[in-house]
């Protein structure tokens, strides 16, 4: 048994790199949410903080106008030519970590200031993680991801990592 599984054990959550996505931000408006769904083979969902799959596809609404589009790798969301939109290929722009188990809600509200029990799962939102831009889905009843940005991750990674510490201490 490691020290990380120890750990684990006594704190009750489990933080985990995951790897690279191939991932896009996408801007549209509104109106053209109908040619958009057909062209792209997924129904975008219009509701902010809405999560949708289809397959290795998935949409996060993050604004009236704003998605995060998560895609199978070696393929590339397209829309119409006359469309107008912004699709921007973000997949190296950000770390995700998920985090599991019993006590994964507690870890998380060290450096989210809000609370995660309105979060249910299948949903997701932008928020901040300390001083920290991110994007939060809850994957499941015990399980999240934590999208921030590259620059960022080591300062995360050191919050997640003593928090995980505390945990397992009973603080």
């Amino acid at each position: 048994m490691t020290t990380h599984d120890r750990e684990f054990r006594a704190a009750g959550v489990m933080i985990e790199e995951l790897a690279p996505l191939q991932r896009f931000s996408l801007r549209l408006r509104p109106e053209t949410l109908p040619q958009a769904r057909l062209a792209l083979g997924l129904d975008l969902p219009e509701r902010v903080g809405a999560l949708v799959a289809a397959g290795q596809r998935r949409a996060l609404c993050l604004g009236p106008d704003e998605w995060m589009v998560e895609w199978p790798e070696g393929d590339r969301p397209a829309l119409p030519t006359g469309l107008p939109h912004a699709l921007v290929d973000i997949s190296d722009r950000e770390i995700t970590w998920r985090i599991s188990g019993p006590r994964a809600a507690e870890l998380l509200s060290i450096g989210i200031a809000r609370d995660l029990s309105v979060l249910s799962p299948g949903k997701g939102c932008r928020t901040a993680f300390g001083t920290v831009q991110a994007v939060l889905v809850r994957e499941g009843e015990d399980a999240f991801t934590l999208s921030v940005w590259r620059s960022f991750a080591p300062h995360v990674a050191e919050l997640l990592a003593i928090g995980q510490r505390e945990l397992a201490c009973g603080l």
